[in-house]
């Protein structure tokens, strides 16, 4: 086991390195600033700011959310391509409580429970084909590596990659002196992923995730607003947006079988979310912009009948309901040289559990207790995040996650486990970044729990408790 002063070294040496990475990193970028920028920009022939609130990419400004509404085609067809990438370092308040250090094993191994611990890392990289096709139709599509998705028998771990973020759209825009009116339809490969604020699911999470397990309590991995039904699936969605005030969204979604495999290339099918039949999607937002502010407030939800693995999926006793209900809201306030945005979140999933699930009617901690047949859980965000010139930042996020305690989740493995079998989960976020240029963000976070899987001392029935999850995070984000 580490002494605290080993811990504290280690940390330090790790950091130093980090920083080395990141310095290197900033050199490379800086000669191609004036000829490199990211496919939407050339198209547009806009600075990042245009499209993203004080430069910080994803997150879209009024006039980003009308070049994504109108089907990515504002500007000239140009070089549909860009690459993203993200160095990252991770450090875990405490790695004393896990299997690796109780058995001695050797930290280097992919298995260990926090591999990459206090290491640097490559986390995952994408290519981006995106931009305008015609007047009327472009697209977004996101091919995503993940150096770490692969634990190998030796202890090693190898890369892999699949298919990410798909948005395909057909758009038009009918302009009167009493009607502005956007709309069209998306084909996509995630609920919500067609959605122009960050609020929705699909993009309130902004900085990529790395998979190794140092990695594991970092905020991307802490409780999102989500929906429980995407993952290896295809929709088809049309939305309006009229007077720059009433947004709505409607669609279906199913797996992604046949012709629409390409959506989820690269992912097993064993791995993938299978949904029965077409599943229905729909989003409503009211919005309004005055002076350098605008704010947005919106309801979503999603029914679907999800896979439960049991049996054959051609059984209609093998799948579980779930109902997604969502109410998000959103403030900007945009005048150089300030920026600062307001986002909350709230989602309830309900699943209904199939037949087959509950037939099965066991439990992994007492035999003798059936499943409870419906769970409920609740996430909650708020984030309010500031920068100033489009360089100088830092946001404070606040997360809860709470609902049913079902017997069905509860396990007593080390470092994952959940005694209690329940979602309780809370704590906060701080962070503070800086973009020297355009193309690149460095950003430092501190994620704290004060709870963790249904308590705040000794959830996983080992003896750990949710503070020892704190992790300090380090990230180098660049785009060109």
């Amino acid at each position: 086991m580490q002494t605290q002063a080993s811990r504290m070294h280690s940390f330090h040496g790790s950091l130093a390195a980090l920083v080395l990475l990141l310095f290197s990193t900033l050199m490379t970028l800086l000669p191609l600033t004036a000829q490199a920028l990211p496919t939407f920009a050339r198209q547009t022939g806009q600075n990042c700011v245009a499209c993203h609130t004080g430069g910080q990419f994803p997150e879209l400004t009024p006039y980003g959310r009308m070049f994504k509404m109108t089907g990515y085609t504002i500007g000239e067809r140009t070089i549909p391509f860009a690459v993203m990438g993200v160095a990252s370092y991770a450090s875990v308040a405490d790695t004393s409580k896990s299997q690796t250090a109780i058995d001695g094993v050797s930290t280097t191994s992919s298995l260990s429970d926090f591999y990459k611990n206090n290491e640097p890392i490559f986390a995952t990289g994408s290519l981006f084909v995106a931009g305008k096709i015609t007047d009327n139709i472009g697209a977004f599509v996101q091919i995503s590596h993940d150096p770490y998705a692969v634990n190998n028998d030796d202890g090693s771990a190898s890369g892999h990659t699949n298919m990410d973020n798909i948005d395909i759209r057909f758009a038009d825009r009918l302009i009167s002196d009493k009607r502005d009116l956007i709309y069209g339809v998306s084909l996509n490969n995630n609920p919500s992923v067609s959605d122009p604020w960050n609020t929705a699911d699909a993009w309130l999470q902004y900085v990529p995730t790395a998979s190794p397990t140092s990695h594991q309590f970092t905020d991307g991995y802490a409780p999102y607003p989500a929906t429980a039904s995407d993952g290896g699936i295809a929709g088809l969605t049309a939305y309006a947006y009229l007077n720059k005030t009433f947004y709505g969204e409607f669609g279906f979604y199913g797996t992604a079988d046949g012709a629409f495999r390409l959506f989820r290339e690269g992912t097993d099918d064993s791995a993938i979310i299978r949904l029965q039949g077409y599943n229905p999607y729909w989003r409503l937002a009211y919005t309004r912009e005055w002076g350098p502010s605008n704010v947005m407030v919106g309801l979503s939800g999603m029914q679907a009948k999800v896979y439960d693995g049991l049996t054959d999926p051609s059984n209609s006793d093998s799948y579980n309901h779930v109902r997604n209900t969502g109410f998000d809201a959103q403030y900007q306030y945009i005048l150089d040289p300030h920026t600062f945005t307001a986002q909350f979140a709230y989602t309830q999933i309900v699943t209904d559990y199939s037949a087959e699930t509950m037939a099965t009617d066991l439990n992994p901690t007492d035999p003798t207790l059936a499943f409870s047949p419906s769970d409920t859980v609740n996430t909650t965000r708020l984030k309010l995040a500031y920068t100033y010139q489009a360089k100088y930042g830092g946001s404070v996020s606040l997360f809860s996650a709470d609902g049913t305690t079902n017997t069905m989740g509860a396990n007593t493995a080390r470092i994952t486990g959940n005694e209690a079998g329940n979602p309780g989960t809370s704590g906060y976020t701080l962070e503070a970044f800086y973009i020297p240029i355009q193309n690149l963000r460095l950003g430092l976070q501190y994620t704290a729990y004060d709870k963790y899987h249904g308590a705040s001392t000794n959830y996983d029935g080992n003896g750990r408790d949710a503070s020892d999850n704190n992790t300090l995070y380090a990230y180098a984000w660049f785009a060109f």
